[in-house]
């Protein structure tokens, strides 16, 4: 089997999964009142600021939250499968992964939010924060896109 980054795992991924726009998941909110928002992020990331009435279901249990018998289950997720529902995260990477997913699981309407929540909150569309207290879009800002370290990067060489 040939190794793949994750950048190339979301490549692989986009040409099957239906990517949204944050103006567009605005305008669906308004036009589709069952829409279902699913945050996909660890619950860190969520607390910080996420969007009102979202879902949070973290992707490590996602599978499992979508279907009957587990701890994780979540009866309302099990029983979206003809709903529309829209995955957002931080970039809209890890939701890509997740569609896809979903799509395998029986989903019809699935969608990855492009630019995830980073560009929601450039679009300037509230986020809230674990109070439900709207985030101040420049603190939400430093928030969304944390400093990648020095080790994090890939050794040269």
């Amino acid at each position: 089997m040939t190794q793949k980054t994750f950048a190339a795992l979301v490549a692989d991924a986009l040409p099957h999964v239906r990517e949204l726009m944050p103006w567009d998941v605005e305008e669906m909110l308004v036009e589709k009142p069952d829409l279902m928002i699913v945050d996909i992020r660890e619950i860190e990331e969520y607390n910080v600021g996420h969007i009102r009435n979202s879902l949070h279901v973290p992707r490590g249990i996602l599978e499992t939250a979508c279907d009957w018998g587990y701890a994780e289950t979540i009866p309302e997720l099990v029983q979206a499968r003809d709903k529309p529902i829209v995955l957002v995260c931080r970039s809209g990477n890890r939701t890509a992964l997740a569609a896809l997913t979903l799509a395998l699981m029986g989903y019809a309407e699935v969608y990855s939010m492009k630019t995830g929540v980073r560009g929601w909150n450039d679009y300037e569309l509230p986020l809230f924060d674990a109070d439900e207290v709207q985030v101040d879009i420049d603190e939400a800002e430093v928030e969304l896109n944390p400093p990648v370290h020095p080790d994090q990067m890939e050794p040269k060489g």
